[in-house]
């Protein structure tokens, strides 16, 4: 049964300067961190702060597509991990998937209020677990996410361990 997961943010890695979007398992207390690129980390920071172009980019765009054509985000999953590189599938009208990256699928659920959904074998696979010792690093990025903007993605490192094409 696939698992609903929290957007927590963006931050950037250390010392790669890649940044990456932190997921929270919503009942459980494992975290899926997915290293992504710099354009996606904007464009999911933007979407969290409600950030509102002058122009639509790309995801508001596919949103206003949607929504133009009656159709609807009906969530988006987290469906594969394959050789370190996460593979999504955005759900339209509850009957189509379309194959997605998972940065591009996080920040469109993001503009639509669709729901994350991960396949537990990722977050058995990837998932990191939080012992109450580390709340204070979790904190920590919380308070992170609270500062971050986008611009802080303009200039990224080398990827990191589990990342995107």
């Amino acid at each position: 049964m696939v698992r609903e997961v929290d957007v927590l943010g963006v931050r950037v890695e250390m010392p790669t300067n890649q940044p990456i979007v932190l997921l929270r398992e919503r009942d459980g207390g494992r975290y899926l961190p997915i290293w992504i690129g710099a354009p996606e980390a904007a464009a999911i920071t933007y979407a969290q702060q409600g950030v509102v172009p002058p122009r639509p980019l790309t995801h508001d765009l596919m949103r206003d597509l949607l929504a133009v054509l009656g159709h609807q985000l009906t969530e988006v999953r987290i469906v594969a991990l394959k050789d370190s590189v996460f593979h999504a599938a955005l759900i339209i009208d509850g009957t189509t998937e379309i194959s997605s990256r998972a940065s591009d699928a996080i920040a469109l659920a993001l503009r639509t209020g669709s729901k994350v959904l991960v396949d537990p074998s990722i977050l058995d696979e990837a998932a990191i677990v939080v012992s109450s010792d580390e709340d204070d690093e979790v904190e920590r990025f919380k308070e992170f996410l609270d500062h971050v903007s986008a611009e802080d993605f303009e200039h990224p490192g080398e990827p990191g361990p589990a990342q995107e094409p």
